[in-house]
C-alpha cells in the first residue's frame, strides 16, 4: 500500500477513535456558561452576544434539523462540536506526518517499513495526545464555538503544508485562496484562527525566498502587521466604511435606508473585478492571488449578514440589535464590554482627572428617514492622571477593590499612593498572567491537574501537578500529597501524567529544531501566537469568573505536534542500541502507552458528561419556581443562558419573562423586554425610548430630600421628566437627572388583591397598606431605574421574582418583602417572616410542591456522573433550600413533610456523589429537631470524618504552606466546633467524645 493511502487510512482511524471518545462522553443536553445561548441562537438563528458567531449558528441550525424532537437539539449541536473536534485530530495527524516525513527522508529516498512506523507512530501519538488533552476534550463535548474554532486552526495550518508540498505546481495558489476563505469563515466562529496567520506567512517565506536574518525580521513584522491588520483594520474596517457610506447616502444624499451599504458593496465587488482583470492583463499573479484571497475572505466574512437579517426580524434573543451597518460596527467592536489597555494606559490606582468625548451613537429613525444621534457620548471616556499611566500596563482595572488587593499580592506593589513600577507590572505579568493564567493551564494538559476547583492562587485549588512527590512537594510547594483530604484526593479532576507528555514535547521540539529548524520555527510561532500573544492581548485582571484554559487550545495543539515529533527522538535514541525496525516498533509502542493512553486513563472520569442533565433541569427548576405569567430577574450567565435554552429550544414555561439585570443596562435589551415573546407579555413600563436610550439616565445620583417615603411611580416620573425643575447640577455646571429620595413606597389596594386571589387566603390579613423600602448606595443604574419602572406599573396580577443567585446588591432593598418558593424569591405585598436570618420567608406549601413534585435534579445522585465545579456550586444552593424548607415545616410542626424534605435532599445529593459539607449541618439539625437522631447521627459521623481528615492534612503542612490555606483551615475548625455544639445540644455523648479525642491529637 502506498504512503499516501496509508496516511489517509491511519488518519481516518485517529478520526474515528477521537469521534468515538467524544461521542461516548458528550453531554446529552445543554451545558452551563455560554452553551445555552449558542444553542438557542443556532436553533432559531437568533443574535447572540458580540462579536457573534454566525457560521457556527448556521452549521448548528443544520445539525439541529436531525434532532428527533426539541429535547435532542442540544445533543445534535454537541455532536457537531464532537465532529469538529475529531476533524481537528484528523488534520493534526496529517500535519504531524507531513513534518515527520520531512525529517526522516528526503524526497529522493524511498520509504521503507521502518519509516512508515516512525512517521505514522508520530502522527498517532501526537494526535491522540491532543484527543485526550484536558482543555480540548472539555470543549469537544459541548455546544460552544471553541471546538469549531480549533478545527479551522487545524485545517488552515494543514492547508499551508499542502501548499508547501505543491508550491511549484501551476495551480498551487488555490491553496492560498482556500486558506483565505477558511480565515473568512472562521471569523464567523471565533477570531482565534487569525493567530495561525504568522505561521502561514513564514511557511510561504521559507518556501519562496532565501532565508537571512534581515529577511526573518521583515517577514516577522509583516506577519504581525497582517494579523493585526485583519483583526483591527479589515474586519471592523469593512463594516466601518459601510457605515460611513450608509450615513452619507442616507443622511446627506437622502436615499432610503441600506442604499449606502448596497452602493458600498457594489463598489467593493467592482474594484475586485477591475483589479483581477488588471492583474491578468499585466501578468501579475501575486496581485491576482492577493485579490482572490481578499475576495475569499470577504465571502467567508459575509456570514455576518445573517445577524443583520435576523436582527431586523426582531428575534426574541437579539443582543445589541445590529440591524444595519452602523450598529453592526459597534457589535463587532464589542463596545458593550468596554475596552482595556494593551500597550499603553492607566494603572489600577489611577485617578480620573478629566473626561473626553467618545464616538457618537447613531440609530435609525424610521419617521425622519435618516440616522439620528441618540448618544453623543459627551464626556464618555475617562482621562487618567498621566503620572499613573505607562507602557505595557498589566495592572489596570480601576473598578474593583478586590482587583487592587490581588494586584498588590501578585506584584508586590505596596505603596498605592504611587504608580506601580514597570518591573512590578512585569512581575504581575509573569506571575499571574503568564504563570497562573497560561502556564498553569498548559501544565494541566501536559503534566497533571490538582483538582477542578477554580483557584485564584491558593495552594490547594486548581494548580498543576506532576504526580511526582519531589516536584509537587518541594518544587511546586504543594505540601505532602500522600494524605490528601477527600475533597482533593477523590476529586475526579485530579489527573497525574508524571510530566511525560510535557517531556516528550520538549524532546520533540529540540529534535525538530535540530533536524528541520524552519518547520520547528513555524510550530514555535503557532505556539507563541496562540498562547503568549493571547495572554498579552487579553491583559486579564484577577478573579476571573471562570477558568480560561479554553482560550489557549491552539497553543496546546502546536505543542502536540512536538509530542508527535518527540516519538522520532525516542526512536532515534533507541536505534543506537537496537535495529531500526525494532527501535521504531518499541519507541512508538512505548510512547503510545506512556502518553496518550495514560492521558485517556486519567482524564476519562472528569470529561465523561454522558447522562448529565443538570444545566437543563436547573433551568427548568428556575422557571417552574414561578407562578404563571411571571417576570423573573436573573443576573449571571448560569442563571440566564440555560433558561433561554429551556424556553427557546424546549419550550419550557414560555409564559415567564426572563429579565437579565446585567443586560437591562442597555437600551436595546429594554426594547426587547418591552415586546411580547411567545406566551410572555411585555414588561410593564411607562418609560419611552427617549427616556432610557443609551447615554440617557445611564447613571442617576440620589439626592435624598429626607421628606419621607415617596410613591415609586412619582419618583420614576420625576427622574424621567424633562422639566428643568427636576434637574440637579453636576460639578462642571451641567444639568443632570437625579433621584430625589432613597425612601420609596408602593400603595396597596388590599380589596383588589384579595378579590383577584393574588395572595393565599391565609396571608390576606398580612397585606400591608404600603410597601416601604430604602434604596442602597448613592446612585441607581439604568437597570435599577427600569426595575423601579416595572414596580411603578405592575398591578400584582403578574408575579415578580428574583432568582436566588442574583445577589443582595440587586435586590434594591426589597428583600423584606420576598417569599422563597423554589429557586426564586417572589415579591409579595406583606412583610416576610424569615426565622433563619436569611433572605425571604419560605412559602412552605408552594415550595414543598415545587421541590418534591415539580423539580428535576439532572442525575445529581449518580456518583458515576462527573459534576464539575460549576455543577457542584449549584448544589450548595439546593442544599440550603432543602434545609430552609425543612426548618420552616418544623416551625409549623409538620414533622412528616419535614422528614420527607430532608430525606429527599440526601437522596438527590448523597455523600457518595456530592460530598457532605457545611451545608449538611442544617440537615442533621433538622433530623434532630423532628426526633430522628439515627439519621442525624449518620450525617454527623460522616462530617466528623471528613473535617478531621482535612484537619489532619492541614496540620501536616509547614507553616508557610498552611498560611496560604488559612481560610480553608479556619473553616474546617469552625465546622468541627459546630459539630461539637450540635452533639452537645442533642446529648450525643459518643459523638461528642469522638470529637474531643480527635481534636486533642492536634493540640
Amino acid at each position: 500500500m502506498t504512503y499516501s493511502k496509508l496516511n489517509n487510512l491511519i488518519g481516518w482511524f485517529t478520526f474515528f477513535i477521537s469521534f468515538f471518545v467524544y461521542y461516548s462522553t458528550i453531554e446529552p443536553t445543554v451545558s452551563f456558561w455560554d452553551c445555552g445561548e449558542y444553542i438557542s441562537t443556532a436553533y432559531k438563528l437568533e443574535v447572540g452576544h458580540p462579536p457573534g458567531a454566525p457560521f457556527f449558528q448556521l452549521l448548528g441550525r443544520f445539525f439541529s434539523l436531525f434532532a428527533t424532537d426539541t429535547s435532542a437539539v442540544a445533543y445534535m449541536i454537541n455532536i457537531m462540536s464532537a465532529l469538529c473536534s475529531a476533524l481537528t485530530i484528523l488534520f493534526l495527524f496529517w500535519t504531524i506526518t507531513a513534518m515527520a516525513k520531512k525529517i526522516i527522508i528526503d524526497e529522493s529516498k524511498t520509504i521503507n517499513f521502518t519509516n512508515y512506523i516512525a512517521i505514522f507512530g508520530s502522527g498517532v501519538v501526537g494526535a491522540l495526545s491532543y484527543t485526550f488533552s484536558d482543555s480540548f476534550w472539555f470543549s469537544a463535548t459541548e455546544g460552544e464555538v471553541y471546538a469549531m474554532s480549533s478545527f479551522f486552526t487545524a485545517i488552515t495550518f494543514w492547508s499551508i503544508l499542502k501548499w508547501e508540498s505543491e508550491a511549484d505546481d501551476k495551480y498551487a495558489a488555490r491553496w492560498l485562496v482556500f486558506i483565505a476563505y477558511l480565515i473568512g469563515l472562521s471569523i464567523g466562529v471565533h477570531l482565534l484562527n487569525l493567530l495561525a496567520i504568522p505561521a502561514v506567512v513564514f511557511i510561504y517565506y521559507f518556501k519562496k525566498y532565501k532565508v537571512d536574518r534581515f529577511g526573518l525580521l521583515k517577514v516577522f513584522v509583516l506577519a504581525v502587521l497582517l494579523t493585526g491588520g485583519l483583526q483591527g483594520v479589515l474586519i471592523p474596517g469593512v463594516v466601518s466604511l459601510a457605515g460611513k457610506f450608509e450615513l452619507f447616502f442616507v443622511n446627506t444624499i437622502g436615499l432610503p435606508f441600506n442604499y449606502g451599504t448596497i452602493i458600498y458593496f457594489i463598489l467593493i465587488i467592482s474594484g475586485i473585478i477591475f483589479g483581477l482583470n488588471y492583474a491578468k492583463k499585466k501578468n501579475k499573479p501575486i496581485v491576482g492571488t492577493s485579490l482572490f484571497s481578499l475576495a475569499a475572505i470577504l465571502i467567508g466574512y459575509s456570514t455576518f449578514f445573517i445577524l443583520v437579517i435576523r436582527s431586523n426580524a426582531d428575534t426574541p434573543i437579539d443582543e445589541n440589535n445590529p440591524e444595519d451597518a452602523v450598529s453592526l460596527l459597534a457589535y463587532l467592536n464589542r463596545e458593550q464590554y468596554g475596552d482595556w489597555p494593551i500597550v499603553n494606559g492607566q494603572y489600577y490606582n489611577a485617578r480620573i482627572v478629566d473626561l473626553k468625548d467618545g464616538k457618537p451613537v447613531y440609530t435609525k429613525d424610521e419617521e425622519k428617514g435618516k440616522y439620528v444621534i441618540t448618544n453623543d457620548r459627551k464626556n464618555a471616556k475617562p482621562i487618567y492622571d498621566s503620572k499613573f499611566t505607562g507602557f505595557f500596563p498589566r495592572m489596570w482595572s480601576t473598578t474593583q477593590p478586590s482587583h487592587a488587593k490581588a494586584y498588590q499580592q501578585w506584584s508586590g506593589h505596596k505603596n498605592t499612593s504611587r504608580p506601580p513600577t514597570f518591573s512590578q507590572n512585569i512581575k504581575y505579568f509573569f506571575s499571574y498572567q503568564l504563570g497562573h493564567m497560561y502556564w498553569r493551564y498548559f501544565m494541566w494538559n501536559f503534566s497533571g491537574r490538582q483538582n477542578d476547583i477554580q483557584g485564584h492562587g491558593e495552594i490547594n485549588k486548581g494548580n498543576w501537578i506532576s504526580g511526582i512527590p519531589l516536584i509537587d512537594e518541594a518544587i511546586r510547594g504543594l505540601g505532602p500529597q500522600d494524605n490528601l483530604p477527600r475533597n482533593l484526593r477523590d476529586n475526579k479532576g485530579r489527573n497525574t501524567y508524571y510530566m511525560l507528555p510535557f517531556l516528550l514535547g520538549i524532546l520533540g521540539m529540540l529534535y525538530q529544531f535540530k533536524k528541520n529548524n524552519k518547520d520547528a520555527f513555524v510550530v514555535l510561532l503557532l505556539f507563541v501566537f496562540t498562547g503568549i500573544a493571547i495572554v498579552v492581548y487579553l491583559n486579564q485582571y484577577p478573579f476571573q469568573p471562570r477558568e480560561r484554559d479554553y482560550a489557549y487550545v491552539g497553543s496546546f495543539y502546536a505543542y502536540c505536534i512536538w509530542i508527535g515529533i518527540g516519538v522520532l527522538s525516542i526512536i532515534d535514541f533507541i536505534s543506537k542500541k537496537l535495529s531500526s525496525k525494532t527501535s521504531a516498533i518499541i519507541g512508538t509502542a512505548l510512547c503510545i502507552l506512556l502518553v496518550p493512553s495514560l492521558m485517556a486513563k486519567e482524564n476519562w472520569d472528569d470529561h465523561d458528561r454522558s447522562n448529565r442533565y443538570t444545566a437543563r433541569d436547573v433551568a427548568s427548576n428556575y422557571l417552574n419556581s414561578c407562578a404563571p405569567n411571571a417576570i423573573i430577574f436573573t443576573n449571571g450567565d448560569n442563571d440566564t443562558f440555560p433558561l433561554w435554552y429551556a424556553q427557546e429550544v424546549e419550550g419550557v414555561r414560555t409564559d415567564v419573562r426572563v429579565v437579565n439585570l446585567s443586560l437591562f443596562n442597555t437600551d436595546w435589551y429594554i426594547d426587547q423586554m418591552k415586546r411580547a415573546a411567545y406566551d410572555a407579555a411585555p414588561i410593564p413600563s411607562s418609560l419611552s425610548w427617549n427616556q432610557y436610550k443609551q447615554g440617557t439616565r445611564d447613571y442617576v445620583l440620589i439626592n435624598d430630600n429626607n421628606k419621607g417615603y415617596a410613591e415609586v411611580s412619582d419618583v420614576v416620573n420625576f427622574i424621567a421628566s424633562d422639566d428643568d425643575r427636576t434637574k440637579g447640577m453636576t460639578r462642571n455646571g451641567q444639568k443632570a437627572d437625579y433621584c430625589p429620595t432613597k425612601k420609596l413606597k408602593i400603595s396597596i389596594n388590599k380589596d383588589d388583591i384579595i378579590s383577584k386571589n393574588i395572595v393565599d387566603p391565609k396571608d390576606t390579613s398580612r397585606i400591608v397598606d404600603e410597601i416601604r423600602w430604602e434604596l442602597k448606595g448613592n446612585s441607581i443604574n439604568k437597570n435599577e431605574l427600569m426595575v423601579l419602572d416595572i414596580l411603578a406599573n405592575f398591578n400584582w396580577e403578574r408575579p415578580i421574582y428574583f432568582a436566588i443567585t442574583v445577589g443582595n446588591d440587586n435586590f434594591m432593598g426589597l428583600e423584606k418583602y420576598f417569599q422563597l418558593e423554589g429557586l426564586a424569591y417572589r415579591f409579595v405585598p406583606y412583610l416576610s417572616n424569615s426565622n433563619d436570618g436569611q433572605t425571604g420567608e419560605v412559602a412552605t406549601d408552594i415550595m414543598y410542591d415545587n421541590v418534591m413534585n415539580k423539580f428535576k435534579w439532572g442525575n445529581l445522585g449518580d456518583s458515576t456522573i462527573y459534576l464539575d465545579e460549576t455543577n457542584m456550586r449549584m448544589t450548595l444552593n439546593f442544599k440550603n433550600n432543602f434545609s430552609r424548607l425543612a426548618d420552616a415545616l418544623i416551625l409549623e410542626k409538620d414533622f412528616v413533610r419535614a422528614e420527607k424534605v430532608l430525606d429527599k435532599c440526601l437522596t438527590v445529593m448523597p455523600n457518595e456523589a456530592i460530598a457532605y459539607s457545611f451545608f449538611n449541618l442544617p440537615i442533621a439539625e433538622g433530623y434532630y429537631k423532628i426526633g430522628k437522631p439515627e439519621k442525624a447521627r449518620e450525617i454527623v459521623n460522616i462530617l466528623i470524618d471528613i473535617y478531621f481528615e482535612e484537619l489532619e492534612y492541614y496540620n501536616s503542612l509547614e507553616d508557610e504552606i498552611l498560611s496560604k490555606m488559612d481560610r480553608d483551615y479556619q473553616i474546617a475548625n469552625q465546622i468541627i466546633s459546630n459539630l461539637y455544639t450540635i452533639t452537645t445540644t442533642n446529648n450525643e455523648t459518643e459523638l461528642q467524645q469522638k470529637i474531643v479525642e480527635e481534636y486533642q491529637k492536634y493540640q
